[in-house]
């Protein structure tokens, strides 16, 4: 597969989904074009309802054709789904564990010109309390198919996380997806990368670059953050013996937040956290934002090294 965001990847899956699964409707807070939720209301109009700029109100409908026995897709930014309708997602479909499927797209900080307004730093950390809550972040357009198709079997809330921007694929074609459980893509005995996201290729390059220093990273892309895949990850720590979480997303709350509280209690080994730096983002191109937030394999290059000397003393 060429280049590809994967909110463009959401909107042919759910296509897909469409065909297939006459239960399945999607809604959108009047971002369909955006959200490539378009693609199904193209395709499927009775099943797609345009909620207008009403995020909370999309919610509460979602919940009710959830408890009606429909599979629906509720897409629209991610700073509006997890901001503007938190209590409509807390209260009518985590508390109440209906088969709602939030996908948000535009997070993270390769949002890029639209600026900080816009820019979902936080909507991991939002979701991941939530009890019930499965929490989704796909590494490209394959991973995003394979993604929504889990989501529509899995009976229960799931929150989606999309981007705006084409990213490369990374995930073999052969690797197949389970909710839940955390993808080795690279062996490795001196330490571990565990990524989310846009973040596992910066991962994978930056493996690379360490092993030319004689370092040997083992990188993990855990597509789930919640649950979390902590039997593996603790096993991978006690063998490794240092960590660097890598995600685009603020370091609280997040994957980082996740990952150090699991080895805190289980295995305690160093941690280092490279991410949003308890920061709002700012407007420009994505690839200068990357670099001034430190999101690039280099950094993760200099994170590995510091968790090594953390590890040697």
């Amino acid at each position: 597969m060429e280049a590809m965001a994967t909110r463009e990847a959401y909107g042919k899956a759910l296509v897909e989904l469409g065909h297939r699964m006459e239960k399945v409707v999607a809604l959108d807070a009047d971002l369909s074009k955006s959200t490539k939720s378009a693609l199904f209301a193209e395709k499927f109009p009775l099943r797609f309802f345009n909620m207008g700029v009403s995020e909370a109100d999309m919610m509460g409908t979602a919940a009710g054709l959830a408890a009606s026995g429909f599979i629906p897709f509720a897409s629209t930014f991610g700073v509006f789904a997890t901001g503007r309708a938190y209590d409509q997602i807390r209260n009518s479909i985590a508390y109440t564990r209906l088969n709602v499927k939030i996908a948000a797209s535009h997070t993270g900080i390769t949002v890029g010109e639209d600026g900080a307004s816009h820019q979902a730093l936080e909507d991991i950390a939002l979701m991941r309390v939530l009890p019930n809550m499965t929490v989704i972040v796909p590494v490209d357009g394959r991973q995003t198919f394979q993604a929504v198709e889990a989501a529509a079997a899995y009976d229960g809330p799931v929150y989606l996380r999309l981007g705006r921007l084409a990213v490369p694929q990374v995930i073999p074609e052969e690797l197949s997806f389970e909710l839940g459980k955390a993808q080795l893509l690279r062996e490795g005995s001196d330490m571990m990368i565990v990524a989310t996201g846009i973040m596992v290729k910066a991962a994978l390059d930056a493996a690379e670059i360490l092993e030319k220093d004689g370092i040997s990273a083992a990188v993990v892309n855990v597509h789930t953050i919640k649950p979390l895949d902590g039997e593996f990850l603790v096993r991978m720590a006690r063998i490794t013996g240092a960590v660097v979480t890598a995600e685009e997303h603020s370091i609280i709350g997040g994957l980082g937040g996740a990952v150090a509280e699991l080895l805190a209690e289980n295995c305690p080994v160093p941690v280092i956290r490279v991410g949003i730096r308890d920061t709002f983002g700012e407007s420009g191109a994505p690839k200068d934002l990357l670099q001034k937030y430190g999101l690039t394999a280099e950094s993760l290059v200099l994170a590995g090294k510091r968790a090594l000397e953390l590890k040697k003393a």
